[in-house]
């Protein structure tokens, strides 16, 4: 269910902040598990310079890419209230209606945003999961040879669980996420005591000075810090659940204080301890809290994992009623809320690549080279879709507005750079994700525009049905005939199949059309248009019209137009073409080459 409006009562904003916290937050809540490990882990020395720099550098990343570009300005750019790249990319797509040329544009980098988001989808599970558990190393070394099987484990109960639905799954997600959280900071706290010359890492001249001595070697540093800021496009992609208003709240006021405090504590450690640099995390808390922790992070990774789970079975609902993406099997698994869906083909799909990500890479470090790519490609995309939005929609200055584009792009641009020297050990995993799962979209779409022209262009007119039943009388019989039809305009050629083979017509007949407009919602004044053909005949064009985050529903449409114009007789008989590609054996000679022709058919089906 869309949360639109700002006006809140206290109450209302203290529990969808609440309720933010456990889903929008759960990636970047568990990246204290292995950033600053990872950062170390490129053989940095751990000296008060270095420490001072990389905390400073993880201050400004948050700071600059989550606080300020996605808190402050890019959720400003929201779809009637939803967030995420589709709602983005509609969003500019508005803007753009004259200018074919940046609306190709803008689609393509909008649905190679949303590929990559796959990718990512699927490293988020395997690194978070096994980062949390990998804390066997430090409290039980004897199990370090469990850990893979205890991840698998951990998954699949994961992926299996989600037929049950979002809801139940995420029922305590709040509460333990609130509890990480304040476990994270307290951890931070306790050790900044010890050490709070750390505190100074607030100053940017620390970031600067650590790029500055490091030079090229400083670019591996920026593509483990990347870690940190995992996560920041959630806050944009679920906008839609709780609002802007609890989103930020929950950021500003608690989430982000409590990230720094751990980060900061994590540094105070290193300083007093640099032998702690293995596992940073773990050794923040005293022995006797460690298994607790290990239970309390696993969870954590999990709620982490669902989030990005939810948000695959979201976008790829999202791509079907855009027509972006083939039909597959959606269940809805609430009553109350409309996004909380379940994709069976997405969820297996993800488990086993999960599952082979987790049994190739096998330690979280060795995943943390593929991890980043995918986030800053998303985050690219992200900035350039709202500059379009800013200049398009709000009609920005042009200083304002290549002053918003310019600075974080540059940001943008400088983590791409350094992840991209990840590429040759792991990076290219979720570039070949997001390059296969586009190739695969873009196949889709420009065969259904194929499909879309050849109909257009063999379409019949209502009138001239008219004119050919004139002459070629037909046999009527009772009840009503709905024709499902993809194009928006003509006779479709299944109900043309059916009278040309049978000569028979139903005295009433409706041809549908399930239109997905480039918005979220639809209200129901806007739903239903209908239109009757024929003075002698009870013809009707009807067209149901639906936002891209609502799910049709044309039984209970149906019953709509039952209750206005049309009359519909008895039990309906539903007809409808499913289009299937063939390879025609016959063989064209051209210059000496074999050449293959395939066409489409046109089969029906009736229900």
């Amino acid at each position: 269910m869309s949360t639109n409006s700002n006006n809140y009562s206290k109450k209302q904003l203290a529990a969808l902040s609440l309720s933010a916290i456990g889903v929008v937050f759960g990636d970047i809540g568990t990246s204290p598990l292995y950033a600053v490990k990872e950062i170390f882990g490129n053989h940095l020395p751990i000296d008060e310079l270095h420490v001072l720099g990389v905390l400073s550098l993880i201050f400004w990343s948050l700071t600059l890419v989550v606080a300020i570009k996605y808190a402050t300005f890019i959720m400003r750019a929201n779809n009637k209230g939803e967030g995420g790249i589709m709602a983005l990319m509609a969003l500019a797509l508005q803007g753009s209606k004259d200018y074919p040329k940046r609306r190709n544009f803008i689609i393509t980098i909008g649905l190679f945003g949303a590929a990559l988001f796959y990718g990512d989808g699927i490293i988020t599970p395997a690194i978070s999961v096994l980062s949390a558990v990998e804390g066997l190393h430090i409290i039980a070394p004897r199990l370090d040879h469990y850990i893979l099987l205890i991840t698998i484990i951990v998954l699949s109960g994961l992926f299996i669980l989600q037929a049950r639905g979002t809801g139940k799954v995420g029922t305590l997600f709040s509460p333990i996420m609130c509890l990480w959280f304040i476990i994270l900071g307290g951890l931070g706290i306790v050790n900044i005591i010890k050490n709070p010359d750390v505190l100074l890492a607030i100053n940017p001249y620390y970031a600067v000075h650590l790029l500055t001595e490091l030079g090229w070697t400083g670019l591996l540093i920026m593509g483990s810090v990347v870690l940190a800021i995992t996560g920041a496009e959630a806050l944009y992609a679920d906008m839609g659940h709780f609002g802007l208003k609890p989103i930020r709240y929950a950021w500003f006021g608690f989430v982000f204080p409590m990230l720094l405090l751990n980060y900061f504590g994590q540094g105070a450690l290193l300083l007093e301890h640099p032998e702690a640099v293995k596992n940073p995390f773990y050794l923040l808390a005293p022995t006797w809290a460690m298994y607790p922790l290990l239970i309390l992070a696993t969870l954590a990774s999990v709620i982490a994992s669902q989030a990005v789970i939810s948000g695959a079975f979201s976008v790829t609902r999202q791509a079907i009623q855009l027509g972006y993406c083939p039909r597959m099997k959606i269940s809805h698994t609430s009553g109350q809320e409309i996004g909380q869906v379940y994709l069976p083909t997405v969820n297996w799909l993800l488990m086993v690549c999960v599952f082979v990500v987790v049994l190739s890479f096998k330690s979280s470090s060795a995943l943390a080279s593929a991890y980043g790519i995918a986030v800053t490609g998303t985050m690219i995309i992200d900035t350039v879709l709202a500059f379009i939005v800013i200049q398009g929609l709000w009609q920005w200055k042009k200083s304002t507005s290549f002053l918003f584009l310019s600075t974080f792009l540059i940001v943008d641009f400088l983590f791409l750079f350094a992840n991209s020297l990840k590429i040759p050990t792991g990076g290219w995993l979720p570039l070949l994700i997001g390059t296969v799962l586009f190739l695969i979209i873009t196949t889709w779409i420009q065969g259904r525009a194929l499909l879309t022209n050849y109909a257009d262009e063999n379409r019949v007119l209502f009138e001239d049905l008219e004119e050919k039943i004139a002459h070629h009388p037909a046999v009527f019989t009772k009840g009503t005939a709905i024709y499902l039809a993809k194009t928006v305009h003509g006779v479709p050629q299944v109900f043309l199949h059916n009278f040309e083979h049978n000569h028979v017509l139903h005295e009433q007949i409706i041809v549908l059309t399930v239109v997905t407009k480039d918005e979220p919602y639809i209200d129901y004044e806007h739903r239903v248009k209908i239109r009757r053909f024929g003075a002698n005949h009870n013809f009707y064009r009807v067209k149901f019209y639906y936002g891209f985050q609502q799910s049709p529903d044309v039984r209970q449409d149906l019953a709509l137009c039952a209750q206005g114009v049309i009359l519909i007789l008895k039990t309906p008989h539903f007809l409808l073409a499913v289009n299937k590609l063939r390879l025609k054996k016959k063989i064209r000679y051209l210059d000496g080459v074999k050449h293959y022709s395939c066409f489409y058919s046109t089969m029906r089906r009736v229900r």
